[in-house]
Order: C-alpha cells, then structure tokens, then sequence
C-alpha cells in the first residue's frame, strides 16, 4: 500500500506536469490534475485490495474425499487400498492394485445410480464458503480466512493443497478433520501424509512458511448434537403418526476392522460419545442402537452391521425404524447407494420393513455450518495445537509415523 507521503508525490507531480504545459486550457489542466490524483486513489486502492485480498488464516477441510465421475473411480480405489494407515494387506503393493482393479467396476455401477460421481467435493465447498463468510463477521482478529480442500483419496489431494497454500504465502493455518469423531485410519491418515509431505519438502529444500494448529475430533460439540437432533425430528415427521412412537433410531456409522479397534483406536468410544449426547438431547424419546456399515472383506469387523441389524429387527417385529449417518458430515456413497438404495430399498422390502427412513446428511445444515464457525473460533481463541488426546498414541500402535507425525504436530509454533 502506498504511504501518504507517496499520494502527495505523485498528485504533486501531475499538477506540475500539467501546469508546465502553457498553451492547455485551464479545463484540461483541471482534468489533468485531476486525472493524476484520481489515477494515484486508484493505485493506492488496488495494493489495498491486494493486501486484503491475501488470507490471515487458512483453513484446510481435510476429508477423504470421492470421485466425481466414474472415470475416477480406479484412482480412488488405488490410492485407499495401498494406504496402509486405512488397511493392512499381505503384499499390499501388489495386492492392492489387483483389488482396485478388481473392484473398479463394481464400484463404477454404484456411482452411477447416484447421479454418477461422489458429491463431497460439492458439499465441502458449499460448507467452506459458508464457514468462511461466518468465521470474518465473528472472529475478524484472524480474518481474512480462506478455506482449502484436502482429500486423502481424490483431487485435491492433501499433498497439492498443502503446495497451494504455501504458496499463497500463509504463515497460519487449521487442518480441521471432517471426520468428527477421530480414528487413526481417516483423521490419523490425513495427519500421516501431511507430515510425510511436510518431510519431502524439507528434504527438497522447500521453505515451509505456514505454522499449523489441527481441529482433531468435535464428537460432542453443542452444535454438531444440536444439528443432529434437528434433522432426526425432522424425520420422525415424516412417519405415520400412529408409527411414530414405535421407530426405531439406528445410529449409522462406517465400521472399523478389530485389529485397529484392538490396537486401541478411540473411533467407536467416540461415535457412541455422539450417539449418547444426541438421545440425551432428544430426552431419550425413543429406542435406539448404534451399528456399523462398510465392512469390507472376510475379517472380522465392529458389529453388527446395518444391514444385519436391520433383518434382526425385523425378526424381532420391529418394523419402523430410522437411518441416521452418525458419522459423516455430507452425503456421498455411503449414504446415498448404501443406506439409501441397499438398505432402505432393496433389504427393506426383502425382509418385510413397514416404514423406513434416513435422517438428511449435515451437508448445508444452518446448524452445522454454525456449529463448524463455533468451533474453528473458538481453536483460534485457544492458542491450541491440538486436542490433548492427539498426542496419545494408541496402547498397541505398531505404526512408527503416527509418532513422527504427533511429534511435527506438537513441535508447531503459533
């Protein structure tokens, strides 16, 4: 931005310009000098909006992310199945392409009944332009803010936004998972590959400017419960009303392998830390359980699973009950092919349901984005790194970096 010393220079200069041209009419030489100090406001005014127009604060929403057309679908598959902080498999650098390959058009199929492609990319930007429009009114001490997308398995990738925002020349930023409740194979993935990022660009000689605090896990904020309750009542509406009472509340959340649970991975104690502060501001109005959908493979796997859960309640006479996605902030194959066509549809009618419904995904919920500005304020307000519990490896953690990576972590400066 030019100083004031500078304007007067210049509006000096083009009056004395002006003024040395004898045979000018006294009207152009008005325009002129006017011309010059109108010309001098506007430079004055574009290094302003420059100045403005570079972030304060980054936000990275870091999520694993889909494809958006089916053409991406081996890519993803790939990129998931050689990630050995999400799934451990004997000779995985070769197993893994095999089964990307294998499963691509299965996968393919799926994409194409819900409209062809993933829609996380499309939520996540509706969700860090709302954050961020949020965020400059409450918190203008850290504006302005700018959010990215980081994405484990699609573009944009982790890696290429960290690029991009060192780049822009940040020098404060928040990785903030959108996995609310944090499990070392999503949050404690993305964590892993910024660290080894982060390391390449050492080793390279990048100058790495942006200093980073980390939003970790927000299972049992106020708001995410609030956001939660609201769209299950909404829902509870849509049911017979003579049905109402009688629904069934099944908490949905993508299942985890029991080797990680083993380990000592904190996802499940979270989930059901979420599940129970949700029913508690419901005042526990109806029955409920928590149940695990996703499960891949022969191995044995958090249960029981959705759809298991679903033909037993049946077998029970239980037949209305409620899909909620307790664990995903946004629709994506999970819940649009998964629980909407699988198992509301398709299993529903096979075993005899009378009345089945899903609760709508966060997506653009008002309460939500309210919720997401909240806690991304109240981090800045902090001073934090992280969440206390980020630091704690896991009782039979055997994975060398997630150490590494807490150690970058804590050793961040802001």
């Amino acid at each position: 931005m030019y100083s004031n010393y500078g304007y007067r220079t210049l509006s000096t200069f083009a009056r004395k310009a002006c003024l040395s041209m004898s045979n000018v009419r006294p009207t152009i030489v008005a325009r002129c000098i006017q011309s010059g100090v109108e010309k001098s406001a506007q430079q004055q005014q574009t290094a302003a909006d420059v100045q403005l127009s570079k972030p304060k604060t980054g936000i990275m929403l870091f999520n694993m992310g889909g494809p958006e057309n089916t053409d991406e679908v081996h890519d993803f598959l790939l990129r998931l199945f050689t990630d050995r902080d999400i799934i451990r498999l004997p000779a995985q650098s070769t197993l893994a392409p095999w089964i990307a390959k294998r499963r691509t058009p299965k996968i393919q199929e799926q994409y194409s009944k819900i409209g062809g492609g993933s829609p996380i990319k499309k939520w996540t930007n509706i969700q860090g332009k709302k954050l961020v429009q949020i965020l400059d009114k409450i918190s203008p001490d850290s504006a302005p803010h700018k959010y990215y997308i980081g994405f484990r398995y699609a573009k944009p990738y982790t890696e290429d936004t960290i690029d991009e925002m060192e780049k822009d020349g940040l020098e404060r930023a928040i990785a903030f998972s959108q996995y609310p409740q944090y499990s070392c194979s999503t949050a404690g993935s993305s964590l892993n590959s910024m660290f080894r990022h982060y390391n390449k660009r050492r080793i390279a000689g990048h100058e790495n400017r942006i200093q980073w605090s980390i939003i970790d896990r927000w299972a049992t904020h106020p708001g995410l419960i609030k956001a939660f309750a609201e769209l299950i009542k909404a829902q509870l509406k849509t049911f017979p009303q003579d049905k109402q009472e009688e629904v069934v509340l099944l908490f949905s959340a993508h299942s985890l392998p029991m080797m990680a649970v083993n380990r000592g991975d904190p996802y499940p104690q979270e989930v059901a830390a979420t599940v129970h502060r949700v029913m508690e501001h419901l005042n526990f109005s109806h029955q409920y359980r928590l149940v695990w959908q996703s499960k891949v493979g022969p191995a044995a796997w958090l249960g029981p699973q959705t759809d298991e859960a679903i033909k037993g309640l049946c077998r029970n006479g239980r037949k209305n009950m409620m899909l909620i996605p307790i664990a995903f902030v946004n629709d994506h194959i999970e819940t649009l092919y998964e629980l909407d066509l699988e198992y509301a549809t398709e299993l529903a009618e096979e075993c005899g349901v009378e009345n089945i419904r899903r609760a709508d995904s966060l997506n653009d919920n008002e309460t939500f984005i309210q919720a997401m500005a909240d806690i991304v304020k109240n981090h800045l307000k902090s001073g934090e790194i992280s969440s206390r519990q980020l630091g704690l490896r896991c009782p039979m953690c055997d994975n060398p970096v997630c150490g590494e990576t807490k150690q970058y972590f804590a050793n961040q400066k802001i």
